[in-house]
């Protein structure tokens, strides 16, 4: 069964874990847009007032508000989900998260690269499962590598890791290929270097995307959606941006004119 808002979306295998990534078609298909910060009507609301909108992050705070139900309202409506709940826990408990994540029908999940090998393993297994008994497409896991909120003083500080942050974002980056996973989280100043490791359709989801001239907020290593996509990002998250903009139609649409033709 193929999700409708898939219908005209080819897709290529994965030589890593054998998941089907759409080729992306449009500068919209690579926005995906966090729904952040809003109540589960709330970000039901904003969804169906944005008919452009081709994909629609689902995080912690609205999937604990809301539940599962978030995410098959915003399926309902059309919307492919990124459901951004950064799993890390035992394999056995991250496989059944992902297993349940997979029957959801989001096609992005992501899981905490520095779980290790042998869960991120379990992990994409279990979804790839799930999902071919849901009759659902196989979503693709992404191993969160190092939050865009850390600062490179701090992280080296409060976490105690000697080596810089590119360097420990590339290292988890190769263990979660060599488990199979079908791409990673990472900021977007680190695109370029895993690009040139993990050519396509190695994914790389970028969120730290600011439009020139937005205010950063907690977002410390960023771009602008046009530096990301050229550096090798394959989806640009961009949140407060859009959805906290006066227009936020106005907003999505001037980060894809942003993006231009590279995008197609």
């Amino acid at each position: 069964m193929v999700h409708p808002s898939q219908s005209s979306l080819a897709s290529v295998a994965s030589p890593l874990s054998g998941c089907r990534i759409p080729v992306l078609q449009s500068c919209a298909d690579r926005i995906i847009v966090a729904l952040d910060g809003m109540g589960p009507d709330q970000a039901l609301a904003f969804a169906k007032s944005m008919p452009e909108l081709r994909w629609v992050k689902v995080g912690l705070e609205l999937f604990v508000a809301g539940g599962p139900s978030v995410v098959e309202h915003l399926r309902g409506q059309g919307k492919r989900v990124f459901l951004d709940l950064k799993f890390h826990d035992i394999p056995a408990t991250m496989a059944g998260a992902c297993r349940s994540a997979a029957r959801l029908g989001a096609e992005l999940i992501t899981v905490h690269a520095c779980a290790g090998r042998e869960a991120l393993a379990a992990a994409q297994q279990a979804a790839m499962e799930s999902a071919l008994a849901a009759g659902l497409p196989t979503p693709t896991l992404l191993a969160v590598t190092v939050l865009t909120s850390w600062a490179p003083d701090s992280f080296a500080s409060e976490l105690a890791i000697e080596e810089p942050v590119q360097t420990y974002v590339t290292r988890l980056a190769q263990l979660a290929a060599a488990a199979g996973i079908g791409g990673c989280v990472c900021s977007p100043l680190e695109v370029e270097a895993l690009r040139a490791l993990h050519p396509k359709p190695f994914a790389l989801v970028t969120p730290g995307i600011r439009p020139a001239g937005a205010t950063h907020g907690d977002q410390q290593r960023v771009m602008t959606p046009a530096q990301a996509i050229a550096a090798g990002s394959s989806h640009l998250v961009i949140g407060r941006p859009i959805t906290a903009a006066p227009d936020p139609s106005a907003a999505f649409a001037a980060c894809c004119a942003e993006l231009e033709l590279p995008c197609f």
